[in-house]
C-alpha cells in the first residue's frame, strides 16, 4: 500500500521537481508543470463512478500525468482495481490511482514516467541516461 508520503518521497527525488499547493491538495511539479497531485473526489466524480458500478476508493488518490489516451485507457483496463477515471478527465492525459492498491515500485515507474512527460527535454533526457535507461 502506498502513501502520499511515498509520493511525496519518489517526487522530489526528481530533479527540478517542487511541491506545491493547488486548490488546497498537494501537487508536484517539474519546471512548473505539473505531473502527479492529490485528487480527492468530488461529489460529480462520486457520482459518475456509483452510477458506472465502480466501487469508491477507501483512501487516498493520486492524478497522474500520462503520455497520452490511450496509455490511459491500457491501465484503467488492464488494472481497474488500481486505476480508474472520470467524466472530468475525458479528453485528457491523465489517470487517477487508488494509492492503497498501488505497490510502490509500480508508483515509482508511474511516477517517474508522468515527470519524463512533463520535464523539459534535455533534462529528461539526462535523467534517464544516469538511470541508464
Amino acid at each position: 500500500m502506498a502513501t502520499l508520503d511515498d509520493v511525496r518521497r519518489l517526487a522530489l527525488a526528481l530533479p527540478r521537481t517542487d511541491e506545491k499547493v493547488s486548490w488546497g491538495s498537494a501537487c508536484w511539479v517539474v519546471s512548473g508543470k505539473g505531473f502527479v497531485w492529490e485528487r480527492p473526489l468530488r461529489r460529480a466524480d462520486e457520482a459518475a463512478l456509483t452510477a458506472a458500478g465502480i466501487p469508491l476508493p477507501e483512501g487516498d488518490v493520486l492524478g497522474v500525468r500520462v503520455a497520452d489516451e490511450g496509455v490511459k485507457q491500457a491501465l484503467v483496463t488492464d488494472d481497474p482495481d488500481v486505476y480508474f477515471t472520470t467524466p472530468h478527465f475525458d479528453g485528457y492525459p491523465a489517470v487517477l490511482v487508488r494509492l492503497e492498491r498501488i505497490a510502490l515500485d509500480e508508483l515509482r515507474e508511474l511516477v517517474e514516467d508522468a515527470w519524463v512527460q512533463r520535464a523539459p527535454k534535455t533534462v529528461a533526457r539526462a535523467w534517464l541516461a544516469e538511470q541508464g535507461r
